[in-house]
């Protein structure tokens, strides 16, 4: 049996010796509710966006209160076209729902790319897989074992 998303994170975090929590909570579906049910501020929450720029599918993580920049996006990239990928793309590339997606690109293969402004918080929190799962650990740790592209996608 395959294993789950949760247990892919937690164990990509303990191959590179990164501390983290694991809070496990009623269901949150949006960064909005997150902030209410978790307390954390929500610039902190990891918002992993599955997007299609051109013909390639790709990971957006930014922080939980901002929007992508879209236009912004396609203008330094040189882009035709960029679009969030629809609910069914995201289930078949992640096997997962839209706002359980933890911020790992490299989980699902994908290539991530991250919004410098999440580096203003100490501790970045998302949900890992499921609604009811979140994980708390630091910016720093998060970027070195992912090693997102960074740069300014959100507005």
């Amino acid at each position: 049996m395959s294993s789950s998303v949760f247990e892919r994170v937690e164990s990509l975090l303990k191959q590179h010796g990164i501390a983290f929590q694991v809070l496990r909570h009623e269901p949150v579906y949006t960064s909005e509710e997150a902030v209410r049910v978790l307390g954390y501020a929500a610039s902190s929450g990891a918002k992993a966006l599955i997007c299609k720029g051109n013909d390639t599918f790709m990971m957006f993580v930014m922080p939980g209160d901002r929007k992508l920049a879209s236009k912004k996006i396609r203008a330094s990239k040189g882009w035709a076209r960029l679009r969030f990928a629809a609910a069914q793309e995201v289930l078949e590339l992640t096997g997962l729902a839209p706002g359980s997606i933890p911020p790992f690109g490299s989980v699902f293969g994908l290539p991530t790319l991250c919004d410098a402004r999440l580096s203003d918080n100490e501790a970045i929190n998302f949900n890992a897989g499921d609604h009811g799962i979140s994980v708390s650990m630091r910016y720093v740790d998060y970027v070195q074992v992912e090693k997102p592209e960074l740069g300014n996608f959100a507005e």
